[in-house]
């Protein structure tokens, strides 16, 4: 491991590792340590989807910054990030009426979908009761099983850069980081450990209110058809704060109350990518607590499998693997930039768009 570097990164998730690809582009020297040897966290375990067009306001700056850098990399490094786009499903008219409005206000990229041109891109054809929907236009997909892994060794390969793998983070003195395998001589720290902010920070992060948000995740069998973009459904239109913010989410918020207490009792975001095997990524709930249980319910995973069915139009959907997927989240901000001592900065997700928003984080961090 290199003995001395401009910038010591924490963390070799898609957070760590945007904010080591910008350090590196400044000239600077970078090292990322990582006590995994490889990594299994957040960015490994989503949908792989960065949803730029679903964020409003400094998100959505952060995301357009993002999607920017993702496409650049994956020119140089093939990532296999992929302009897909996003599909919105609409099956009812408040649905409908949510996504019309931000068509309305956002046309360069909400571009509104006939029910027949929805009921194209779903497998089975889709439910019955498709009215339409809307294109996603500036969404990007990756496949989170890889494009992780790939970054970190394009990143390795670089000169001037390094990425240490089954290193742990002890603290900074001041000018050393200490690690499980020895000091580096380091000119700053970026901490981005993400749900684990508290093993290291702990202070910092009860003040921030930093918790764990557990999720289910499922991956179900190839259903036989090529599913492009990644779709999103009712109960993700109540989620990502574009479509949250309309004044039309207020009626759709009542009328799934009223009818889909099972959806929002479990605060489902019902959406699925397709990964380049053909697999399924369905999901997902969502739990916060400072700790959070391991277990997973099946009951839970039942209700998301079988409404991703429903959305589809398909009679089956038979899952293959199932999984708990952990973020951070904090209920005072969609993320966490901190300088809790000097030459150390902490870099956290809070919102679970880590994929979406990270290397716009990183961008702003090291500005031109």
């Amino acid at each position: 491991m290199n003995t001395a570097t401009d910038v010591l990164v924490v963390g070799a998730g898609v957070v760590g590792l945007a904010h080591a690809v910008e350090a590196l582009a400044r000239g600077l020297t970078v090292t990322v340590v990582e006590r995994d040897t490889r990594a299994v966290g957040a960015s490994v375990r989503n949908f792989g989807h960065a949803c730029v067009t679903g964020q409003s306001g400094d998100l959505a700056e952060l995301a357009h910054l993002a999607r920017e850098r993702w496409l650049d990399l994956d020119g140089r490094a093939g990532l296999g990030a992929r302009a897909t786009g996003g599909l919105a499903v609409a099956r009812h008219a408040t649905e409908l009426a949510v996504l019309e409005e931000l068509a309305a206000a956002r046309p360069g990229e909400v571009a509104l979908r006939t029910a027949d041109q929805v009921r194209a891109e779903l497998p089975g054809g889709g439910a019955d009761d498709v009215i339409g929907g809307a294109a996603l236009l500036a969404d990007l997909r990756v496949d989170p099983r890889v494009t992780v892994a790939r970054l970190a060794a394009w990143l390795d390969a670089q000169d001037g850069a390094e990425v240490r793998f089954g290193t742990a983070y002890l603290g900074f003195d001041g000018s050393r980081a200490h690690t499980s395998r020895g000091t580096v001589e380091a000119g700053r720290v970026i901490v981005c450990v993400g749900h684990d902010l508290d093993h290291l920070l702990p202070e910092l992060a009860e003040r921030q209110r930093v918790q764990r948000c557990a999720l289910q995740m499922a991956r179900t069998a190839d259903p036989g058809a090529v599913v492009t973009p990644a779709v999103l459904t009712a109960t993700s239109l109540l989620r990502y704060p574009a479509f949250a913010e309309t004044e039309a989410a207020v009626a759709l918020r009542e009328r799934m109350e009223r009818e889909r207490p099972d959806l929002l009792g479990i605060d489902a975001n019902v959406m699925f990518t397709q990964r380049p095997d053909g697999t399924l990524l369905i999901g997902d709930s969502h739990h916060t607590e400072r700790t959070v249980e391991p277990f997973l319910d099946d009951a839970v995973t039942e209700t998301l499998r079988a409404e991703s069915a429903r959305v589809m139009g398909l009679r089956e959907l038979r899952i293959i693997e199932r999984w708990q997927g952990v973020y951070a989240s904090s209920p005072l901000h969609p993320y966490l930039a901190a300088e809790p001592e000097d030459r150390v900065s902490v870099r956290v997700v809070t919102s679970g768009v880590g994929m979406t928003i990270a290397h716009g984080l990183a961008r702003r961090h090291f500005p031109t």
